[in-house]
């Protein structure tokens, strides 16, 4: 039977198709097509204010009615005041005189203080896919981009809020607590204050540094879609390489993996003095973690894409 035969099911008869009727059919497949092309279009189109607003409510809406969030910022803020309390009140100015960076100090409490943000970025995707609510958010935001860069915002908003509070209670509670243990005017150590340049620097970085590693750990748990690898692998980041890193005894080699670790890096934006001594300048240092998160969330977004929810 030719290509122009239709046969009739109901009436058991071969119908030959007219030339317009070919025609028809022919251009509804180009329809089709063009169809298929509109549609692609539209996916491609910018995000709108409109479309970023809608997800960013979801996503907060999200964040703030899951379990565990308001207690992790809590843990966040509390055990990066505390440790900093602790280091300044274990440390002592003899009368003799002393050399420490006080705003550092006083933010030692960073270190710890990290770890409860990690394991909050990855909880806040980790926990969708491991419950599968993940399919809804996709459902609801099918731009996947537009997705994750929704998460990103709300993590890092309700991240540099709880850092803000944390960096500012440290350095309050160092400014109480030092000057009893010797660090006054008269060996040379003025009042913690963010009117003082370096502590204001250091201040300000410290919680960019909180958002960066929120970011990081966002992005990597987007990638791996798995919480408990997720954490392992933004913990080995921050607190393994730095261990690794004093194995290597090549002192070109061991300057090198400094300037590149996300937390050795990063945290350099807290030193107010001797800085030039460092591997790295401050706002470099941060730089470089600001890297590592926006390569974590490219390889997050990428892999979002591709993959099935």
């Amino acid at each position: 039977m030719s290509a122009g035969c239709l046969r009739s099911a109901g009436e058991g008869r071969v119908r030959r198709m007219s030339a317009g009727e070919l025609r028809s059919v022919g251009e509804g497949r180009v329809m089709s097509a063009e169809g298929l092309r509109s549609v692609g279009e539209g996916q491609m189109k910018p995000i709108s204010v409109a479309e970023l607003r809608q997800a960013v409510h979801a996503e907060w809406t999200k964040l703030r009615t899951m379990a565990g969030t308001v207690r992790l910022l809590l843990t966040t803020v509390l055990l990066t005041v505390a440790l900093g309390a602790a280091a300044a009140a274990f440390a002592r100015c003899p009368a003799g005189g002393c050399h420490q960076d006080l705003p550092r100090l006083a933010l030692t409490g960073i270190y710890l203080g990290q770890a409860v943000v990690a394991v909050l970025a990855v909880t806040a995707v980790g926990g969708e896919y491991g419950t599968g609510l993940i399919r809804t958010t996709l459902t609801a935001v099918p731009r996947r981009p537009l997705a994750l860069a929704a998460k990103a915002v709300v993590l890092g908003g309700v991240v540099l809020a709880a850092g803000s509070v944390a960096v500012l209670g440290s350095l309050l509670a160092a400014r109480l607590i030092l000057p009893g243990h010797g660090f006054t005017p008269a060996h040379g150590f003025a009042a913690l204050s963010l009117t003082d340049g370096p502590t204001l620097r250091a201040a300000i970085g410290s919680v960019l540094y909180l958002v960066l590693i929120a970011l990081l750990g966002l992005g990597v748990a987007t990638a791996v879609r798995d919480s408990a690898a997720a954490v392992a692998v933004v913990l080995g980041l921050l607190y393994a390489l730095p261990v690794l890193a004093q194995l290597v005894t090549d002192p070109h080699w061991h300057r090198h993996l400094e300037q590149i670790e996300p937390m050795a890096a990063g945290l350099a934006v807290q030193v107010t003095t001797d800085s030039a001594g460092l591997p790295i300048g401050p706002w470099a240092g941060l730089g470089v973690l600001a890297g590592w998160a926006a390569a974590a969330l490219l390889g997050g977004g990428l892999l979002l894409q591709r993959r099935d929810a």
